[in-house]
């Protein structure tokens, strides 16, 4: 893989919270159209590492790369890089008070200086697009969990990012309603953009990523193909992790 080949690049990333060391000399590269799953323990550090990948923790040491730009040098601007990266989180943070189409358009509008015409016809494709195109006029209260976080995941798409970051999007929806979602992110994955995912679904993480990460106790523990780490886990403690979740059924 060459260097221009990166879409992502963290370089040795730690995290402290007063004292508690949230993540400990993270180092993750990440291809052009790959797709990364996080998996671990609640507590781990994956969302605090997607957090800071997009700028809205600071960084304690280490360096970011987005593409050939590192984005943790001294004086970057912040918001524009965030336009660059996608991110969604578990509660899906719609404008209660703006329907679909306008917490779509708000974005390209606003940051990209898209017109209105321009935002609504690029808005009016995606939500096409993803079987949402009926919902444009509603408001987020008149949605389900699972229509709201595609809502979501479509207003990331808007902004046309490099990078999209899945923050356990699943973990606030009933059973019933992640299917919808899992596959909007099926969808993503094989139109080949770049995400990194942190999940709890342990199927789905097997089924669509090209690389699986272990993370425990703030470090990457294990890596790699998700056939290897599913099937012949070489560190003890995935071993352990994945025992556990077998054994509670959710795999």
């Amino acid at each position: 893989m060459t260097e221009m080949a990166h879409a992502l690049r963290v370089q040795n990333l730690s995290k402290s919270f007063n004292d508690n060391s949230v993540l400990r000399g993270i180092s993750l590269d990440v291809a052009t159209h790959e797709v990364v799953c996080l998996i671990g323990a609640s507590g781990s550090g994956k969302s605090t590492l997607l957090r800071c990948i997009n700028l809205l923790e600071p960084v304690n040491a280490g360096r970011i790369w987005l593409g050939d730009e590192e984005i943790t040098r001294a004086g970057i601007d912040e918001d524009r890089v965030r336009q660059r990266i996608g991110i969604v989180f578990q509660a899906f943070n719609l404008f209660p008070h703006m329907t679909v189409l306008r917490n779509i358009t708000l974005g390209p509008r606003e940051a990209l200086g898209l017109s209105r015409s321009e935002a609504d016809e690029r808005a009016r494709g995606l939500l096409e697009r993803f079987g949402l195109s009926e919902k444009s006029d509603d408001y987020p209260d008149r949605l389900s969990g699972g229509q709201q976080q595609r809502v979501a995941i479509v207003r990331a798409l808007a902004m046309d990012p490099e990078l999209i970051l899945l923050d356990e999007v699943t973990s606030a929806l009933d059973p019933e309603l992640i299917a919808e979602v899992l596959n909007l992110i099926r969808e993503l994955a094989g139109r080949g953009m770049t995400m990194v995912i942190a999940t709890h679904e342990m199927s789905f993480a097997r089924d669509i990523a090209d690389r699986v990460c272990f993370l425990d106790e703030g470090v990457i523990a294990e890596a790699g193909p998700p056939d290897q780490i599913f099937t012949a886990p070489s560190h003890p403690r995935t071993q352990r992790f994945l025992q556990r979740i077998i054994a509670a059924g959710r795999m």
